[in-house]
């Protein structure tokens, strides 16, 4: 039994239980409404829960093995047989009120098309992942005699041959939740049910990725939910290093994690950066967008092959063997980018926004003022 199978139970656990603390907190401690995102206030508990409640959250059959976590505000809505009525009323095809009068709907779709997935994407990565080892990358009669060029390919076949392992587990995870009837998130345009609440990667959206953080929002989607709630959104300081060194001491003690997220860290903030600066450029045409899109893609599917190497190694040396075999080309070209365009943070950006909405509507108020005063003076002339 690997060391990750008895750990991933106590990953799964440690999101809930933390998860739980905050949305108490935002609960019951009287914040001002304008303190909380809107989020944190459909996620906030008002009523501290039993232990009942708490033990049943945290160790349900459904996700105790390879989660994937929720809000306890969803799975007490399931336990409880409201959760389809709470979505039925939000977007019921876009009518409410009874105005639609649908069953309640069956999961039995959602779920045998998440274990075809699943299927696929188990033969697909017992098929390939002994063909394209990731370690091979680092062999030293490969990277003598490979061209620079066939080895990013290489690498980038290897972790696309990865991936499916991944997709299985989360898929697999997320058909058992469905199975039982947890998942339900309301219905599409097409009045279609959605079986998504929970789901923990969008499996397209990931090979065609465009962008760094677009990779990111689609892959372990519930972990990144989790690390933006109780990190990115409450951190006063850096809350983009201080979200993926969280998430490195989460994952375990294996130095490749380190590795991994501290690359993540400056690749984000190149990547951020490029978009700001460059991405408007290519806007002016449709074609010049899907050159855009093209260029982008290849360059996000490299940075993630490349940044995520130490985490299926592990280990420092082999991890700092294969940066050094690529001359850490990419690190530098983080920083090199990082320290030449300019990009503010989001939270700058937000306050900036806040502040100008501000002094327009103080601007608004003050013509108003302005033009009630003229209109007074203008009737005391007269009179």
């Amino acid at each position: 039994m690997s060391l990750v199978s008895v750990f991933r139970p106590m990953m799964v656990i440690t999101q809930k239980i933390t998860s739980m603390a905050f949305e108490i907190h935002d609960g019951l401690t009287k914040r001002r409404e304008g303190q909380l995102t809107p989020s944190q206030k459909y996620l906030a508990i008002s009523r501290m829960p039993s232990l009942l409640e708490y033990l049943s959250y945290n160790c349900n059959f459904m996700g105790i093995l390879a989660g994937p976590t929720c809000s306890y505000n969803d799975y007490k809505a399931f336990i409880e047989g409201t959760s389809y009525q709470r979505r039925h009323q939000e977007n019921a095809n876009g009518k409410e009120n009874g105005k639609v009068k649908q069953t309640e709907p069956s999961p039995k779709h959602a779920v045998v098309s998440k274990l075809c997935t699943c299927a696929i994407s188990l033969a697909t990565y017992l098929s390939l992942y002994r063909l394209l080892p990731v370690d091979y990358s680092i062999n030293d009669d490969f990277v003598k005699s490979t061209p620079f060029y066939l080895q990013v390919i290489y690498l980038y076949l290897a972790m696309l041959a990865l991936r499916p392992k991944y997709y299985f587990v989360w898929t697999l995870a997320d058909a058992i939740n469905n199975a039982a009837g947890f998942g339900f998130n309301g219905y599409d345009t097409d009045g279609s049910p959605q079986w998504d609440l929970i789901s923990n990667l969008r499996i397209l959206d990931i090979e065609f990725a465009t962008s760094f953080k677009l990779f990111l929002d689609n892959w372990n989607i519930q972990t990144a939910q989790w690390l933006k709630r109780v990190c990115y959104e409450r951190c006063p300081v850096n809350p983009t290093a201080a979200t993926f060194l969280l998430s490195a001491m989460w994952h375990g003690v294996y130095p490749g994690y380190y590795l991994t997220f501290v690359t993540g860290i400056g690749m984000t903030m190149a990547a951020r950066a490029v978009r700001h600066n460059i991405r408007p450029y290519f806007l002016v045409t449709d074609s010049h967008k899907r050159i855009y899109d093209v260029i982008t893609w290849v360059c996000t599917q490299v940075a993630i092959s490349y940044t995520v190497v130490p985490f299926v190694l592990l280990a420092v040396g082999p991890s700092l063997k294969f940066y050094s075999s690529w001359c850490f080309c990419l690190h530098l070209l983080c920083l090199l980018v990082v320290l030449v365009l300019p990009v503010k943070s989001r939270r700058r950006q937000a306050r900036e926004k806040q502040d100008s909405l501000t002094k327009d509507a103080t601007q608004g108020e003050q013509r108003d003022h302005s033009s009630t005063d003229n209109n007074c003076n203008q009737k005391d002339k007269t009179t």
